[in-house]
């Protein structure tokens, strides 16, 4: 198991609550037709969080490339506030523990609350130390 991360570009809050469910279902279905089983998809109005499994046919990222161009595309066909919508450039990918996957899965589903608290930008950047994962800001 895996969590794909990735955010609007330039961290733009554009995904608006009215289209959250009907967003993630979507990402479900591109993943689902690349053979990867989606067990969480969340997010906030600026990023997305989707934990799945890897199809052994598929490297991240090329998954990545695909959720990310399938989605964008189809988002852009929602309404006038989505017709210059953008993913980031690039994305973040994390492998998960058996152990770890229902923490995870309470993660996701709590990002609006726990974003309250805490940007994504800060939270990411401490991961990355964290794990000692290097990083450009500007690539953030």
């Amino acid at each position: 198991m895996f969590t794909l991360l990735f955010h609007t570009k330039e961290n733009v809050k554009l995904i608006r609550e009215d289209i959250e469910n009907e967003l993630f279902s979507y990402l479900g279905g591109i993943l689902k037709n690349y053979k990867s089983i989606p067990l969480q998809i969340g997010g906030t109005s600026d990023h997305i969080h989707i934990l799945c499994t890897l199809p052994k046919t598929m490297a991240l990222a090329d998954l990545a490339e695909e959720v990310k161009k399938s989605s964008s595309k189809w988002i852009k066909t929602t309404g006038l506030h989505y017709t210059k919508f953008y993913w980031q450039d690039g994305y973040g990918g994390f492998s998960v523990s058996n152990s770890g996957v229902d923490a995870v899965k309470r993660y996701i589903m709590n990002q609006k609350k726990h974003h309250d608290k805490v940007s994504f930008m800060d939270e990411y950047k401490n991961l990355l130390d964290t794990y000692g994962i290097p990083y450009e800001d500007r690539f953030l």
